[in-house]
């Protein structure tokens, strides 16, 4: 059973935001679907343990560099047992291109051997689960409740959908997690998934770090106006 019923309580306190903000926000949303229809994970994965796995490597990595490195470990280790009846040495060689590989490994290696010890092989569809896992933080666990499961726990923020929720007005900080629960406000929240992929399409193809194109962009152009307007108000 997935969906809305499985969605857990929210346990934390989350600011107040105006309607004013949240009609600006749904009004965001409807332009990044028109412009992203089919805006989704960026990572290669089948199955729950797969998707686990290459958001643990995607860490200061690339999805390129994780999607070019997972058919080989994936082929080598096909289950969560095998991962965890092997040992972080024989799973570096295959993630060596990715950086930070020798503490990816014993991440990989130990989460897959947590899998198999405490949840009967099977990826956890819950955060406090999720979280126990080493080499799992809020980011990764709302990226595997959200894409394999349907489970809206929060709003996955990645350098793509920091930047854009500053420059476009939908919050003010830089920290991560006052940064999420800004979005978790404004947005509705069976979109929470969807949110994370289309604003990272859009950082991706536009609203980028260096290079940017926003000056020519109709999106960037209206919300990054209607964000300075409103920081006047």
């Amino acid at each position: 059973m997935t969906g809305e019923a499985l969605w857990p309580t929210i346990e934390f306190k989350l600011p107040r935001k105006s309607p004013k903000q949240r009609t600006r926000a749904l009004k965001l949303l409807a332009a990044l679907d028109a412009r992203y229809p089919n805006a989704k994970c960026r990572l290669d994965w089948k199955l729950p343990h797969e998707l686990l796995i290459a958001t643990i490597l995607s860490a200061q990595a690339t999805d390129e560099g994780v999607n070019a490195a997972t058919p080989a470990l994936f082929a080598h280790f096909p289950t969560p047992q095998d991962f965890a009846a092997s040992s972080a040495d024989e799973i570096a060689p295959f993630i060596r291109t990715i950086g930070l590989w020798r503490n990816k490994a014993r991440a990989v290696h130990e989460s897959m051997r947590a899998l198999v010890d405490h949840h009967g092989g099977k990826v956890p569809a819950d955060m406090k689960s999720l979280l126990a896992l080493r080499g799992v933080a809020r980011k990764t666990a709302n990226v595997v409740l959200g894409n394999c499961f349907g489970i809206q726990a929060g709003v996955v923020v990645d350098t793509h959908v920091g930047r854009l929720s500053e420059r476009l007005g939908l919050s003010e900080h830089t920290d991560p997690v006052k940064v999420e629960r800004d979005l978790m406000v404004l947005f509705p929240r069976e979109r929470w998934c969807d949110l994370s992929h289309l604003l990272i399409f859009h950082g991706r193809a536009v609203c980028k770090a260096r290079g940017n194109t926003c000056s020519s962009d109709a999106i960037c152009g209206e919300f990054c106006a209607l964000a300075a307007a409103a920081s006047k108000d």
